[in-house]
């Protein structure tokens, strides 16, 4: 099979890709047993880790689209949470249909410790490894997420 030509950085970039999807999927893996005991998935940990940080009550879209996530699987795990406590509806008074997400005292306490738990375990992570590097690595990936979100999908791009 005959490789496409790409640029240095192209070729430096999918090399970074392709190891971003196998550690992606290691993290997902890594915290579903990490929150297992408590009743948690990777995706509702995020979920509710997205309500608290949103600061606010906010409907399912605004929840998915700060997720960069589909707006049907974040309803979907938001339905799931309310159904088990953790997560309730309120009445939305700019919009009767699109109810605001909250979080439960049972769901604050399920986030609580299991940010407990990732504490130590994010810190074991992070031994060896320079803060400085980190930050940009971070900068790197904020980047070219901005492009992508601000580029539209690929197929527009074809």
């Amino acid at each position: 099979m005959h490789e496409p030509q790409r640029t240095p950085a192209g070729t430096a970039l999918t090399d970074l890709i392709l190891d971003l999807f196998r550690l992606n999927n290691r993290m997902i893996n890594a915290g579903d047993k990490l929150v297992d005991g408590l009743g948690l998935t990777s995706a509702r940990w995020h979920v509710l880790g997205t309500v608290v940080t949103a600061g606010r009550p906010q409907p399912v879209a605004w929840l998915a689209r700060d997720m960069g996530a589909n707006r049907q699987n974040v309803q979907r795990i938001v339905n799931d949470l309310e159904k088990e406590g953790l997560l309730a509806f309120q009445p939305n008074p700019h919009h009767r249909r699109a109810q605001l997400v909250v979080l439960t005292d049972r769901g604050k306490q399920a986030y609580e410790t299991a940010m407990h738990l990732q504490a130590p375990w994010v810190d074991m992570l992070a031994e060896g490894l320079q803060v400085e590097d980190l930050k940009i690595t971070h900068a790197v990936m904020k980047a070219l997420r901005s492009k992508l979100e601000g580029h539209g999908d690929v197929e527009e791009q074809a």
